[in-house]
């Protein structure tokens, strides 16, 4: 499924157009008809969370996860937490 918002009228109509000139099936909702607008906001969220993670400095980077694996037999012990392998 793609979701794709239009900015005015005109846009709209060119865009419906074409989907119908190609014969593609589409359905037009409003934005309250948005399905997914749970999953989009638990998204955004987690990406906030995320960027505020790196943010505090509470990543690895990624020639610290290779050295990481490097040494390690089992790498099903890593723990996550701000970096020290400076």
């Amino acid at each position: 499924m793609i979701q794709v918002s239009t900015y005015n009228e005109q846009e709209e109509k060119a865009l419906l157009d074409f989907l119908k000139s190609r014969h593609y099936d589409y359905k037009s909702t409003d934005e309250n008809e948005i399905a997914d607008i749970e999953f989009i906001n638990q998204y955004n969220k987690e990406l906030d969370e995320a960027e505020a993670q790196i943010d505090s400095g509470d990543y690895l980077t990624h020639d610290e996860v290779k050295k990481f694996f490097a040494d390690k037999k089992s790498p099903f012990t890593m723990v996550y937490g701000p970096s020290t392998m400076d």
